[in-house]
């Protein structure tokens, strides 16, 4: 485990409780926020197999998930980025995609990219706020006007 700003971090798989937990956290909240249309969303933010998560803890306790995953040669596509709504605010969202850059450099790809939610205001201004730059919707985004997509140059 990595200290970073008082939260733990571990990277791990999506075979993790704790980040089983959170997603369920996350497809609640985005299940309110997204009504009728977030059967379309949730065909694409599957967790099985994903490779590269992290989890926040802080006092042992997980508080905030995120993901990466392969898209291109060069890109790992951002997923699952969460926090519990308790503890929003405190820099968790920040720690964890930081970690989530890091790996992506690791790994060798040298860009990030990722989709959210127009109903999504917090995600919105936390990718402007770590210096991702919108982009054109990419792939099943294309002409859904509910969603915003963002890249990252690493």
């Amino acid at each position: 485990m990595e200290k970073d700003s008082g939260f733990e971090l571990i990277r791990t798989n999506s075979s993790n409780k704790d980040f089983q937990n959170l997603v369920a956290d996350l497809d609640k909240d985005l299940s309110k926020r997204n009504g009728d249309s977030n059967a379309f969303y949730m065909q694409f933010n599957k967790i099985d197999g994903l490779k590269n998560t992290v989890v926040a803890y802080l006092n042992d306790k997980p508080i905030a998930c995120g993901a990466i995953k392969h898209f291109d040669d060069k890109t790992m596509e951002v997923k699952r980025m969460f926090v519990q709504p308790q503890h929003r605010g405190k820099g968790a969202a920040v720690t964890v995609l930081k970690e989530l850059e890091s790996w992506t450099k690791e790994l060798g790809y040298n860009k990030c990219i990722l989709e959210t939610g127009k109903m999504q205001p917090e995600a919105i201004a936390l990718y402007h706020k770590c210096n991702y730059e919108l982009i054109p919707n990419y792939g099943q985004y294309i002409g859904d006007e509910k969603s915003v997509c963002f890249e990252k140059v690493l």
